[in-house]
Formats: structure tokens, C-alpha cells, sequence
């Protein structure tokens, strides 16, 4: 059996664990399994664990008992293994757990089955709705994954959300519902109420005491010049855009930008150029300049021109030019034939 190590929920910890001691109550139906679902962001396939809560550490006001974690496996960049107790793990991947927004999960999955005239479209069954677009969802992938398996989208992983209670919750949060009976009830999936759950979390995350609990963020907020005194209203709309760019990592490019539409940014962007123009002449100004070499022309004598890059004699040669040599042998007395 291969090991891995992870970082874990604590509640998906109890969940698997009560499942191993047959404790659990999907014991009687189906194991909690790995789904491979459309990312958000991206539609990529990736993996996602969905689990039961432990209701002792909920309060009454919870409304679903099961959720969904988004398996991520972090990868150094150089080889390494783990070692846990005698055993050596030669994969040094870290595998990540962490809790996501279902609502997030079922945007790809609405947005498949949207007319494309601009039209509301018309209410259906959940049932109906998941089978067309997990049938849908899967012939794409399997179009474009010839060369990575991996990638390939099953349509039962999809229409397994079905029987997560929390998943039929958020259908109720960006869908218009229509309660027919007890027993039957057809959704229709609304951008508008889509783009306000999404503002509702913007809302959330821009708090200043939520913000402030990520120090990049109030370093790049700081970086624009939006923490000085009488900067206020500036700040609580680089908040805002703050937020916007962490829910945009969990949900489609469209309605990222939609987002980012709702908002007024005038003049925050208006204050972010200046700040920009403002570093760039910094930068400018502070390149030295480069100053021109003057280059010395040769002198010209009458009768001719000197030649260029003549050499200067060292003092040496110089002072023997004024050694008084008369009365000296030549050097080539010395290497005659004696008589």
C-alpha cells in the first residue's frame, strides 16, 4: 500500500478513522472515495475528498453534515523522502487538505448547462441537471486528455455530489428554486445570485480583521502607499480588491471579472498609476548617466601625420639615449675570433 503524508482537517481525520473502525454512517451505503471534479478556476480536473463532520464540535446552526477538501500535493523542488518511525516514504510530496465552498465547486458544473442566447434557461431537476452536465463535462475531457489519464472527468464522480447534503444547500444559494412538492424541487441557476453569494464573501474577507491576518497582503497594501494617514477611503477599496484577487483563485475568469465590474475602483486605480509613475521616475532617476568618452586625436606635424598608437619609450631607454658611450667597444668586439 503506498504511504503518503498529509496535513489533514481535523474533522476529515475522525471521518476516516471511523470509517476504518466501521463506526461511520456511510458504512451501510458507500466508502467516502477521491472525486475528480473541474477546478473552479481553471476546469482542470482535480481531486477533492468529500467527508463527513463530527456534529460534537458543530453548534445547532449547522445545516450540513458533510463537507468537501480540495486535495493539493506540494512538490519540492529538489528530491527528498519522509521518514516515519522505520519506514522510509521515498515520495516527498506533502499532500494539503483543506476545506472548500461547494457553491465554488458547482459553478463549472451550472455554467456547462447555461444557454448561450443570453436566455435564463428553464428549471430542472437537480437529477437532470447533474447528468447532463457530468455527460458533458466528461466527453470533453476525455477529447482533450489523450496524453494525461489523469485528466479525465468521470461522470459518476459528479453526480456523486448528489448525495452530499451540502452540496444540494449551495444549489439553493446561487439557484432560483421552485419547492413542487415535497419531494420534487427544480433549480435554475442565476449569474445574478451567483455574483452576489461572491460579493457576500468579498465582504467577509475584506474585514480588516480577517485581511489582517495575511501579512503579504498588508505588505503589498502598505507597497501602494494605502496605509498612511487620510488614506482611508483609498484603503477600504484596496481591501476590496484585495479580496477579489483571493476569491479569484476559486472561481472562473468571467466571474472574476464581473466581480472586479461591481466595484467602483476609479479612483483607487487613479492612485495606484500615480504611485506607479511615482517609482518608475525613481528608477530613472537613479541610473547613472553615462558620460562620453572624449577621445584624444593625434597632433599633426609638418611634412606628415604621427602614426596612431605610438608607443612611449620608458625612462630606462630614455636615459640611455643621453649616456656618453665614446671611448666604448661595440658590443660586437666581443664575439671576434682571437688572433
Amino acid at each position: 500500500m503506498e504511504t503518503h503524508v498529509g496535513v489533514l482537517p481535523i474533522d476529515v481525520i475522525d471521518a476516516l478513522a471511523a470509517q476504518l473502525n466501521e463506526k461511520s454512517s456511510l458504512s451501510n451505503s458507500s466508502p467516502a472515495r477521491f472525486l475528480r471534479l473541474p477546478h473552479p478556476r481553471t476546469g482542470i480536473a482535480s481531486l477533492f475528498l468529500p467527508y463527513e463532520l463530527n456534529m460534537e464540535r458543530l453548534d445547532s446552526s449547522s445545516k450540513t453534515r458533510f463537507s468537501i477538501a480540495e486535495v493539493q500535493a506540494v512538490a519540492p523542488p529538489n528530491a527528498r523522502s519522509w521518514f516515519i518511525g522505520e519506514e522510509v516514504v521515498s515520495d516527498g510530496k506533502l499532500l494539503v487538505m483543506t476545506p472548500v465552498d461547494p457553491v465554488l465547486l458547482l459553478i463549472p458544473i451550472l455554467q456547462t448547462l447555461q444557454p448561450t442566447d443570453g436566455s435564463a434557461g428553464n428549471f430542472r431537476p437537480a437529477d437532470d441537471i447533474f447528468t447532463d452536465a457530468a455527460e458533458k463535462l466528461a466527453t470533453a475531457s476525455r477529447s482533450s486528455a489523450a496524453k494525461d489519464p489523469s485528466t479525465i472527468l468521470l461522470e459518476s464522480d459528479i453526480t456523486a455530489l448528489l448525495s452530499l447534503d451540502c452540496v444540494e444547500h449551495a444549489m439553493r444559494r446561487i439557484c432560483e428554486v421552485k419547492d413542487i412538492t415535497p419531494e420534487i424541487t427544480v433549480y435554475r441557476f442565476s449569474p445574478e445570485k451567483l455574483l452576489q453569494y461572491i460579493r457576500a464573501k468579498v465582504d467577509r474577507l475584506s474585514a480588516p480583521r480577517v485581511l489582517e491576518m495575511s501579512r503579504s497582503l498588508i505588505r503589498g497594501l502598505a507597497k501602494d502607499g494605502l496605509m498612511e494617514d487620510g488614506k482611508e477611503d483609498l484603503l477600504a477599496l484596496g481591501r476590496i480588491r484585495s479580496a477579489c484577487d483571493l476569491v479569484s483563485q476559486y472561481v472562473p475568469p468571467d466571474v472574476h471579472q464581473s466581480l472586479l465590474a461591481s466595484y467602483e475602483f476609479t479612483k483607487l486605480d487613479a492612485h495606484l498609476k500615480g504611485v506607479h509613475d511615482e517609482q518608475l521616475a525613481q528608477v530613472v532617476a537613479s541610473k547613472p548617466t553615462k558620460a562620453k568618452a572624449v577621445k584624444a586625436t593625434p597632433s599633426t606635424e609638418e611634412g606628415g601625420k604621427k602614426r596612431k598608437n605610438q608607443t612611449k619609450s620608458s625612462q630606462g631607454v630614455e636615459k640611455l639615449k643621453k649616456a656618453n658611450v665614446n671611448g666604448m667597444s661595440k658590443l660586437s668586439s666581443f664575439f671576434k675570433k682571437a688572433a
